[in-house]
Formats: C-alpha cells, structure tokens, sequence
C-alpha cells in the first residue's frame, strides 16, 4: 500500500511539473507574440511615415446583402491626406481628395458628390492619412497576430483589430503584412456582416504626382451636390 501512494505521488509531481513547463512556455509564447506584434506595427508605422508619395494598383471586393462586387483601379496617396481613387474596371469612377474636399464622380454622369473631409464618412477615408501620420496600436484597438486568417502569400503575416474612430461600424479589421513592412491587404468587416476587401499591388513608393490629380473641376453642365459620398 504505501508503495502504491509513493507512486501515486511521483506521478503527481511528474504531473504537476508538467503542467508548470507547459503553462511557462505558453505564457512565454503570448509574450513573443506581443512583442512581435509591437515590433511589426512600428515597422509598419516607421514606413509609411517616411513615405512622400504612394502609387499603387488595387482591388475593391465587397460582400454583403446576398451580393459580391469586384472593382479595380489605381490608387494614389500624397502626404498630407491627399488621395486619388481611379476606378476602371468594370465601370469607370472617381474618388479624390485633396485633403480638405472629397469628390465622387462617374463619367457621363450629370451630377458630382462633395464632402467635406471632417465630415466624409467612407471606408476609403483613412488611407488618405496612410502617409505621415500611421499609427497602427493607436488607432487599431486590441491589435494582434490573426493566426486563424491565411495570408494570401506564404510569408505574409496577418493582424487584426478594431478602429477605434470606427467602432460602430466595423466589427474588426484584417491587415496584411509583407516581410518588407507593406500593407498588402486590409479586410474590413462591418456590424452588419458585410465585407469590403482591398488588395494592394504593383506599390510604387515616392514616385512624383503631380499635385493636380488631387484637383478635381466638375466638367461643364455637372451639377455640384453637398450630401455623404456612395461607396
């Protein structure tokens, strides 16, 4: 009898140093992920803040409603807060800002959307400010490695968190990270469980623009209408 307590009791401080080891090493792996976590959202943020100018292709996928919609086009980013969205597939369009008004317009059309940027409500918005002022832990509450979401590339590393200047509408946002510190994809789930996607290619750092592609002139006979921009 005593023999088997003895071993009863071996095995239970076989168990227990076990366990210890295993919680240590799990404790120690949340804390690595933390740290690189950290470290990538600066590397991320020490990027694009030494950016001037950014020229990129992009593709726009949304689902929602029982719909899926896919547009492409090139985006245009200059510091500070200036944008060019050139949408040119399947259907031609414009979003650009010149970081005090926004404009949307689709060729042909008769009238022409402005928007002041204080007041844009667009998902859009906030890559115009990508440039000079990212801050990735601030403005991406809870942020951390989304290790349930598959890069699209081997190699990448995905985050995810919640916008805090957007919490009302978006549930959380998904960021793609590439080995150089560039933001390939971001996907943007709303309350509303509706998904827009946007996948960056071809990036093209501080190239020159020319300051009027962020210069918008309504052509003649196109009414000008003060209202919230369509996505």
């Amino acid at each position: 009898m005593a023999g088997d307590t003895g071993e009863s009791l071996r095995k239970l401080d076989l168990t227990f140093c076990l366990l210890i080891v295993l919680v240590s090493r799990a404790l120690v792996a949340a804390g690595d992920a933390g740290a690189d976590v950290h470290s990538l959202a600066q590397a991320v943020d020490n990027h694009y803040n030494h950016l001037r100018t950014l020229e990129t292709d992009f593709t726009e996928i949304y689902r929602g409603s029982g719909i899926e919609r896919v547009e492409s086009g090139t985006l245009l980013l200059k510091k500070p807060g200036k944008m060019r969205w050139e949408y040119r597939s399947p259907k031609e369009k414009l979003f650009v800002s010149d970081g005090e008004n926004a404009w949307f317009y689709v060729p042909g059309d008769r009238q022409v959307t402005k928007t002041p940027v204080r007041k844009l409500d667009d998902l859009r918005s906030p890559l115009g400010l990508l440039l000079g002022k990212t801050r990735l832990e601030k403005e991406l509450q809870g942020l951390s490695l989304a290790s349930d979401v598959a890069p699209s590339t081997h190699g990448y590393v995905v985050l995810r968190g919640v916008p805090k200047a957007m919490a009302d509408r978006i549930s959380q946002v998904i960021l793609e990270i590439t080995p150089d510190d560039r933001i390939a994809r971001i996907i943007i789930e709303g309350v509303d469980e509706a998904v827009t996607e946007y996948r960056f290619t071809s990036q093209k750092e501080n190239v020159e623009i020319d300051g009027q592609s962020f210069h918008f002139v309504p052509p003649p006979g196109v009414e000008i209408v003060e209202g919230n921009i369509a996505p």
